[in-house]
């Protein structure tokens, strides 16, 4: 089974990475490989060679992200809040991917994080719908860890609760 976990966001040394990082350790725990998939990484000139276009210029940095988005079975999608949205990257990379073999019959857990109060609730409902529209089946443990920075120290979460869950849905997301 192949895992990939996705730190939704562009910006550098972004929370979401820490995070993915910390899911990574959790999932190896549990005996399962999975990569992270960093979406600082996408390639800057997607939207002049890929997205978009009638005819599509190659890019082998996307055609490199491509061939992991084929490969997955499982995702883990941690999204940060931003605007009581998800980041616009990560649509633009869903857009980019093969419609529909990239995200159909496949599986994902979603994780959010924010600073504020709503943990990335509606970031987290809103990317569900545009999963669901691909045909992915999402989990229903969708934790939300609010406040993200004051739970972290080192780019680590240090909330014991948080961790719990990110155990638990991990756990699930192995029998999903």
């Amino acid at each position: 089974m192949n895992y990939t976990i996705v730190a939704s966001t562009s910006r550098d040394q972004s929370v979401s990475s820490q995070v993915a990082a910390q899911y990574q350790e959790i999932l190896a725990e549990l005996g399962v490989q999975a990569r992270v998939l960093d979406l600082q990484d996408m390639p800057i000139d997607i939207l002049e060679t890929t997205l978009y276009k009638k005819v599509k210029q190659p890019n082998a940095a996307w055609e490199q992200m491509q061939e992991v988005v084929n490969a997955t079975e499982k995702f883990v999608f941690v999204i940060p809040e931003y605007n009581g949205s998800f980041p616009g990257i990560l649509k633009v990379w869903v857009d980019a991917c093969k419609f529909p073999t990239s995200f159909k019959h496949k599986k994902a857990a979603l994780l959010g994080i924010s600073d504020g109060t709503q943990g990335s609730a509606l970031a987290m409902g809103h990317f569900a719908d545009v999963l669901n529209y691909a045909g992915t089946h999402t989990l229903a443990l969708r934790p939300r860890l609010i406040q993200i920075s004051k739970n972290m120290q080192d780019g680590r979460i240090t909330n014991v609760e948080y961790l719990m869950f990110m155990r638990l849905q991990a756990e699930q997301l192995l029998t999903f």
